[in-house]
């Protein structure tokens, strides 16, 4: 039997964005052993007001932040080094590694992830499969789950698990909310 380890938990609205067109957004999360992720973010409001993405080649792409977009966040408790994800309703995507704070960002060598979306009334689910790097398949890790959300009118929300005092800021490290703790094989 495969050792799993599964987290469902609720993003926040950041406090300065605007709001009305997302009623909520549900994450559930899958930890596999081998470092695998399964990540389902379920957004709740006014699907038809969500501006999405025109469907993409499913590539590495920069820049999907400023647009809608769910994102992960990931590094070990005792080290200030992370790396980020981006994944975008058009199938596109995004890796990069920090070494520190907004800092040292490269791009992040990895696997592309699997991305796959359905909608429904008042629905919308992105799911997401990916291998953590090499260094995190195998240790506890702190995770911050967020999301961007642009509406049809130029309005932009920002949900994450925290926030932090002032601006929206995702790299922020309480934002880190979450512990996926490590799994081995059973």
């Amino acid at each position: 039997m495969a050792n799993i380890s599964m987290t469902e938990t609720v993003l926040q609205c950041h406090p300065l964005s605007e709001k009305g067109f997302v009623g909520g957004i549900a994450v559930h999360v899958d930890r596999a052993e081998a470092g695998r992720l399964q990540i389902k973010y379920t957004l709740h409001g006014v699907i038809d007001g969500v501006h999405f993405p025109e469907a993409a080649q499913p590539e590495r792409t920069d820049g999907l932040w400023k647009d809608t977009c769910f994102e992960l966040f990931c590094g070990r408790a005792d080290d200030g080094s992370y790396v980020e994800f981006n994944f975008a309703p058009s199938g596109q995507w995004a890796a990069y590694a920090f070494t520190g704070y907004r800092a040292g960002m490269t791009e992040l060598a990895c696997a592309p992830p699997q991305i796959g979306c359905t909608a429904g009334e008042g629905m919308f689910e992105m799911t997401v499969t990916l291998d953590l790097p090499e260094s995190l398949r195998a240790v506890d890790v702190m995770a911050g789950l967020s999301a961007v959300i642009a509406d049809k009118h130029g309005r932009t929300a920002y949900w994450a698990l925290a926030h932090p005092p002032g601006k929206a800021d995702f790299h922020h490290k309480d934002c880190f909310a979450l512990q996926l703790e490590a799994r081995s094989a059973a």
